[in-house]
């Protein structure tokens, strides 16, 4: 598990530190805190030097899978605080396994050196290309260091030396970007371990009719399907979104041991009183598969339900402010979890 982060240089991120990390991690904070932007953060550090990432809709927000490639001026610009690619991109932490990980993540001109055979001896000149490219460093006490590079080429971009080492397995669920092929796809591998009935327990606390589930393409996709005891099976989207929603984070965290899952958002479609319920699903999966969760959140009810379900020490609540234009991240002990809850005191 990530035990510490720390974020400089990466969107609105100048510099952020987070020293206390646990299993099941909440995040809170107004709009453009940087919630997202946390969970970007260590789906990026996750990566190691997978250069696929410059063009990885978890990072670049807005691109779909099927759209051409961006140019980086629109799209790889942003990344950098302030805009300003002059900087070093850096985030690092402390893993509990790992150890120490840092990634470093520039936005260069690539130069290339020309030769000039029977002029002055061979002359040579160092010629700027037009092109940009994203280059990724990474360094930890297992790998040592590497590196990798997307380089752009018009509306396209090549990945150079590309990696496949990665320090940790990481998912991440945001709104909207996520496939009911996906869904069935991630069941089907885990009722080939025989553990397809953890899942049906699971959504159980949204709707207690469910005596079971299945994945298959009878409708031309594959997709999953739930018994209510009607005479038929029935998709699990006419269930609801909540339904659906819970499936997911259960699946990715099932998908994912000894990884880390970041969820988006995470009360999204979700009725206040089945939170507390979810909130258990969540954490026992976590323990189950031995992966650390990270949720954001808009929601006093969803702080209020986490507490209820696994008490102040069951889990680590992380505000985020703006003061002054920096921002800072408060990690609230789980007295001042209590007394938050108690009082009534504005924490999202």
């Amino acid at each position: 598990m990530l035990e510490r982060l720390h974020i400089r240089n990466l969107r609105g991120f100048s510099n952020l530190r987070i020293d206390t990390l646990g299993r099941i991690n909440l995040v809170a904070g107004r709009n453009n805190a940087g919630k997202t932007t946390l969970l970007e953060a260590i789906f990026l550090l996750g990566g190691g030097t997978d250069a696929r990432m410059a063009v990885n809709p978890n990072v670049l927000r807005g691109i779909d899978a099927d759209d051409d490639v961006p140019r980086s001026e629109t799209f790889w610009k942003p990344l950098f605080s302030e805009l300003d690619t002059s900087r070093t991109l850096a985030i690092s932490g402390d893993h509990s396994v790992v150890g120490r990980i840092e990634q470093r993540i520039t936005w260069e001109r690539p130069t290339s050196t020309e030769v000039f055979p029977g002029k002055d001896d061979g002359a040579l000149a160092a010629i700027a290309s037009g092109e940009r490219s994203l280059r990724f460093r990474y360094v930890d006490p297992v790998a040592g260091e590497l590196e990798s590079e997307a380089r752009e080429a018009g509306r396209k971009v090549t990945i150079v030396r590309q990696d496949p080492y990665v320090p940790f397995p990481r998912r991440m669920l945001v709104p909207g970007s996520w496939y009911p092929n996906v869904d069935a796809m991630l069941l089907g591998h885990l009722r080939r371990q025989k553990r397809g009935d953890l899942l049906v327990d699971a959504l159980r606390v949204v709707d207690s009719r469910l005596q079971g589930i299945e994945d298959n393409s009878s409708s031309g996709e594959p997709m999953i399907w739930a018994d209510v005891g009607l005479e038929e099976l029935v998709p699990l989207s006419i269930l609801g979104a909540g339904m659906t929603h819970v499936a997911r984070i259960f699946l990715v965290v099932a998908s994912t041991p000894g990884g880390v899952v970041l969820v988006d958002e995470i009360e999204n479609g979700l009725h206040h009183s089945v939170l507390s319920d979810v909130w258990r699903v969540i954490a026992k999966a976590a323990e189950q598969f031995n992966v650390q969760v990270f949720a954001t959140t808009h929601s006093f009810e969803c702080i209020e339900a986490a507490h209820e379900a696994l008490g102040s020490e069951g889990f680590r609540l992380h505000r985020l402010e703006v003061i002054d234009g920096g921002n800072r991240c408060v990690t609230l002990s789980p007295t001042a979890i209590s007394g938050v809850i108690r009082h009534n005191m504005e924490i999202r």
